[in-house]
């Protein structure tokens, strides 16, 4: 451009504009990025994107939390319902709502699970569940940031996640409803409506044995976790859970120790499908006012996030081994 703008010889004229010509065009090139520079950018994009981002898991806590208590029934729970469909539609994510009644020790109340699909290669599934409802006080008010509200972020960020990946097997996404108890115990079968109606309808509908695997989280989002193998669950796919949070470095939060107990996959278990819970019960705030959301870690989010997707692969090539 230099040499180009000191010469002054009628005779270099056409040189010049020549020179000129193709700084122009180069400039306008280069202000514009090509075809193939938008793709690669736009699959820079999506491949970081396809990873758990907490950030965004715990704004969705934020939210849910903010709705205040939401045991089945109430306004609460369906305002949170409106806010996961809501979500899960923003990402093109369809959203079915299982409506039931169901009979409790305090008498008949309308429930619904929501059943979020992202197909994939294959028409046999794999789940991903957890609760949205809240434990029922009367004489206290029970936000339950732990306790319902980190499965329930966990599982839209989730879908986010899996609906930027080329799935093997179709993905469901359930959020269950009732899974807490309505009377301050936890006995006979007032609990896990939601995941108990969901096996009865499918047992019904015939379309249980296309269900290959479920991984059900709950109380995810404690500050100090600790997850010990839950000893109803089947072993292999606890084994590649397991596994892979030793692979990541999480080993420290994935522990060996084990510990029985029932919840929301123990519906699933009895009817042959095969189920894990990652679930840290060991948590100083449950079912106490106190479990809020300063109790919970975006951070907490991210290892489980980190896990959760990092197992995927392995369960889907058990599953297509047959083994």
């Amino acid at each position: 451009m230099g040499s180009g703008s000191s010469s002054g010889s009628s005779s270099g004229s056409s040189s010049w504009f020549r020179v000129l010509g193709c700084v122009l065009l180069a400039s306008v090139l280069g202000s514009q990025p090509s075809a193939l520079s938008a793709q690669s950018a736009n699959a820079k994009s999506s491949k970081s994107d396809a990873k758990f981002d907490s950030s965004r898991a715990y704004e969705h806590l934020r939210q849910i939390v903010g709705v205040g208590p939401r045991p089945a029934g109430s306004p609460g729970i369906a305002r949170t319902r409106d806010y996961i469909i809501e979500q899960l539609k923003a990402i093109d994510v369809p959203v079915a709502q299982q409506a039931f009644v169901a009979k409790t020790p305090i008498g008949e109340i309308p429930m619904v699970n929501l059943i979020a699909t992202i197909p994939g290669a294959r028409k046999d599934r794999i789940a991903f569940t957890g609760h949205y409802d809240t434990k029922l006080f009367r004489d206290a008010r029970f936000v339950g940031a732990n306790d319902g509200g980190s499965s329930a972020a966990f599982l839209i960020e989730l879908a986010r996640v899996l609906k930027l990946r080329a799935n093997t097997f179709t993905i469901e996404l359930i959020f269950f409803d009732g899974e807490e108890a309505t009377l301050r115990d936890w006995g006979g079968t007032d609990h896990t409506y939601g995941s108990q109606y969901y096996v009865d309808s499918a047992r019904k509908t015939q379309t249980l044995s296309t269900l290959k695997a479920l991984v059900l989280v709950d109380m995810i989002g404690d500050r100090s976790p600790r997850f010990m193998r839950e000893t109803h669950s089947t072993p292999w796919l606890t084994d590649i859970i397991w596994s892979t949070a030793q692979k990541s470095g999480y080993g420290s939060v994935f522990v060996n120790a084990s510990t029985p107990i029932e919840d929301d996959h123990v519906p699933f278990l009895n009817a042959g499908v095969p189920a894990a819970d990652i679930i840290d019960l060991d948590y100083p705030a449950w079912h106490t006012p106190a479990d809020t959301l300063d109790q919970t870690s975006a951070r907490t989010l991210q290892v489980v996030g980190d896990v959760v997707v990092a197992s995927l692969a392995p369960i889907e090539a058990r599953l297509k081994s047959g083994n």
